[in-house]
């Protein structure tokens, strides 16, 4: 089967460049699972915070701000509390310096959410852009108008092998051969190891584990409009989700491509951590699970041709950040592959240039 366009990867990153790229040609796209988004970006805090993350990463993030408001029910207000402790002075001004979040009285943050502990909890910082994705919906837009245009998705299409053809590159996998032009690879965790198959050097991308617990809400409170909450330095963050609580640890273990899970130990460490900050304790965990999130080794996304072969592209390294970037990510990729000159400037394309890696 020929396509103009091979995408290898079935989370975010891949189906939105799919989207973007259906309207320049046809689309393959391949995913090993029987699901879309069954790794890391189905495991997402889901939320939108475009100040979260190194300069490159914020940049692309502010840039699909105008994207998603356009977007129909896909964001709904949430807001952000940042929560620092005696003696993390420097770490909490950083923090809310870098996510541009105003100080505020402890009274009221505690307005907020009653939970707050007046005796652990020494500063406070809210604001009110932050909000949670509908992360299904935004997949399922994205898919939709891939197909919409003739894109092909093949689930239960691991790629066995990658092979380089006069026209392009050859993808092979259980239930047959894809061809294509252009390989995009957008594997997540595994993009060093498609790299690999295809004889590209890979650039040394690091998976790392983050584990996130599902608790009754706190106290019988409805949790509704509390904001998500971070302990500054990121030592655990809780959010509401559907009448409860989620809350991660917020840990960043470095782990081989895997179907991940938490482990119950960091579990408990990071659950105690958030108990530090609250007067209830947490007495039972309706569900726990955890994902890889996957950098670059500088922390910023791949996005660009591989340098020794330019119909290579990584799609790569979101880390974090993938839906909340992936509207701008998806263009930026989409833009490069069909040579249209991009809006976004030429100092962040050298800065996701996989160039920058030498």
């Amino acid at each position: 089967m020929s396509a103009d366009f091979l995408i290898i990867g079935g989370g975010i990153a891949g189906v939105s460049a799919a989207a973007r790229l259906s309207h320049h040609g046809q689309v393959t796209l391949l995913e090993a699972e029987s699901n879309l988004a069954h790794h890391a970006s189905g495991r997402s805090a889901a939320l939108y915070e475009p100040r979260y993350g190194l300069a490159p990463v914020v940049e692309l993030s502010l840039a699909s701000g105008d994207f998603f408001r356009a977007s129909a029910n896909v964001l709904s207000p949430r807001g952000l509390m940042i929560l620092g402790r005696p003696g993390e002075d420097a770490t909490f001004e950083r923090d809310i310096a870098d996510m541009h979040l105003p100080e505020v009285p402890f009274e009221q943050a505690r307005a907020l959410v009653p939970i707050l502990n007046p005796a652990t909890v020494s500063r406070t910082a809210l604001a009110d852009h932050a909000w949670d994705i509908d992360t299904d919906l935004l997949l399922q837009n994205f898919a939709r108008e891939a197909k919409s245009n003739g894109a092909q998705f093949h689930l239960n299409a691991r790629a066995s092998a990658i092979t380089k053809t006069a026209k392009g590159w050859r993808v092979s996998t259980a239930s047959g051969d894809h061809e294509a032009a252009i390989l995009i690879n957008a594997s997540g965790a595994w993009v060093d190891q498609t790299a690999q198959m295809a004889g590209i050097k890979p650039l040394g991308f690091q998976p790392n584990r983050r584990s996130m617990a599902r608790i009754p809400a706190p106290g019988g409170h409805d949790v509704t409009h509390w904001p998500m909450m971070f302990g500054c330095g990121e030592t655990w963050y809780a959010k509401p989700d559907a009448g409860a609580l989620i809350v991660s640890p917020a840990e960043e273990h470095a782990m081989d491509p895997h179907d991940a899970w938490a482990d119950d130990m960091v579990l408990a460490e990071g659950l105690a951590r958030y108990e530090e900050f609250v007067t209830e304790p947490v007495t039972k965990l309706l569900s726990n699970w955890a994902g890889l999130r996957t950098f670059s080794p500088d922390r910023v996304l791949v996005i660009g041709p591989d340098a020794a072969d330019p119909s290579f592209f990584w799609l790569a390294g979101q880390g974090g950040y993938g839906f909340q970037s992936s509207p701008a990510a998806s263009q930026l990729a989409c833009d490069l592959i069909t040579r249209t000159p991009p809006s976004t400037s030429d100092a962040l394309i050298a800065a996701l240039s996989p160039a920058r890696f030498g």
